[in-house]
């Protein structure tokens, strides 16, 4: 299954808001403040790995890292991750690069991964609502597994890091 997972992080705020014409009944964006200002998020650290124990242990491997530059590439590359991810898991079986019988279905009982992948991929709603959750700086996971690994895609804005990064300098004790 197919899931996404909120971390609350810290933002700034600048600027007005992107979403000029909207009416106070369609309701305001996550990244919206009600001062009218919109929390701003420049650039994204985007991630995509692969969990798998070995020896007993959890092991990670990185499939991937993309530093984009705007909103709309981080969820492009989230999206083309993941469809790269479900092509290598669920090739066609007609493909001339493998030979006869070496692609073989798997059980009923294993969650199709590659399938939920591809769903994910093309809804529009989730999309939008990772949009939301990154705009306003908060991080994204989204993870899928089957019996024997975990894929994971995480986004997480970098202005939101920078400021968590700062924030433990600001707040000094009091003796």
């Amino acid at each position: 299954m197919v899931t996404v997972f909120r971390e609350w992080r810290y933002s700034n705020s600048r600027g007005t808001s992107p979403h000029r014409g909207r009416t106070e009944s369609e309701g305001r964006p996550a990244h919206q403040r009600g001062d009218g200002g919109v929390i701003v998020h420049d650039e994204f650290l985007c991630h995509v790995t692969a969990y798998g124990t070995c020896g007993g242990r959890r092991i990670g491997v990185p499939l991937g890292t993309y530093r984009a530059p705007t909103l709309a590439l981080a969820l492009w590359w989230l999206r083309d991750r993941a469809s790269w991810i479900a092509e290598r898991l669920d090739p066609s079986p007609q493909a001339p690069a493998f030979p006869a019988a070496a692609l073989v279905p798997v059980a009923d009982t294993v969650a199709d991964v590659p399938a939920l992948l591809r769903a994910w991929c093309a809804d529009g709603a989730r999309q939008e609502l990772i949009a939301d959750e990154l705009a306003g700086g908060r991080l994204v996971r989204i993870a899928a597994s089957d019996d024997t690994t975990e894929y994971e895609l995480l986004a997480e804005s970098v202005d939101a890091l920078r400021m968590q990064r700062t924030l433990p300098a600001l707040v000094v004790p009091v003796a």
